[in-house]
């Protein structure tokens, strides 16, 4: 009988899953440039990895999230090392200072093709499992921390929300400011670009070196 996937054992084996792929051939990938194909292979060969050993759950493109179980409730983001960031769909206003609602896993990949072998390495730069309450805008939550610091009323938290062009109008934004005033909003770790979908991107996590409380690198 398989044991039930937790959060650890999602990392455990993300880590390892990065340690063996980067020294392992693929035939699949040569020339491949397309990096949601490359993505996708590496999802799902991660997926089968998990699916073989744990009592897990793997959701599909519909629902949007990859590892949708309660207790996991996490996306795997794959991307390349020339441009680290991914799409993910817009839920409302408030995932850009509060967060997606769920954790991410975030492998990054340097592809190295040989043509003596027609294989593809992919090189794992980094792997890091960023928790739901780090995956808000960085820049946006630090500003706001100190505007909420400094004293800022409702009325500032709205015009500051309206300069930043956050997607909302302004009966959400003046929801959306009372709500930042009575709950701060944790530091986030992301950079979150506004668009049809949200647009993320993750050099910080790549490039970040101190210990930070929810977000954990494997790589």
């Amino acid at each position: 009988m398989k044991s039930k996937l937790t959060i650890n054992k999602l990392k455990a084996e993300a880590k390892q899953f990065c340690l063996l792929e980067s020294k392992n051939g693929n035939k699949e990938l040569f020339g491949v440039t397309d990096g949601k194909a490359v993505g996708t292979y590496v999802e799902h060969k991660f997926q089968e990895q998990l699916a073989s050993k744990y009592d897990v759950v793997i959701g599909s493109s519909a629902n949007g999230i990859d590892l949708p179980s309660e207790d996991i409730m996490t996306d795997i983001k794959v991307t390349s090392i020339k441009q680290p960031q991914s799409s993910c769909p817009f839920k409302d206003a408030k995932q850009k200072v509060f967060g997606l609602g769920y954790n991410l896993l975030v492998f990054v990949y340097d592809k190295k093709d040989d043509p003596k072998t027609k294989t593809s390495i992919l090189d794992f730069v980094s792997c890091a499992f960023i928790s739901k309450e780090r995956t808000a805008d960085y820049t946006t939550t630090f500003r706001l921390r100190e505007m909420i610091t400094d004293g800022a009323n409702e009325e500032d938290i709205a015009a500051y929300l309206r300069d930043r062009n956050i997607p909302a109008d302004d009966i959400m934004l003046k929801q959306l400011s009372k709500q930042i005033l009575e709950t701060k909003p944790q530091q986030g770790f992301l950079t979150i670009s506004n668009a049809l979908q949200w647009r993320l991107q993750y050099q910080r996590i790549v490039d970040l070196k101190k210990s930070v409380a929810g977000i954990f690198k494997m790589i």
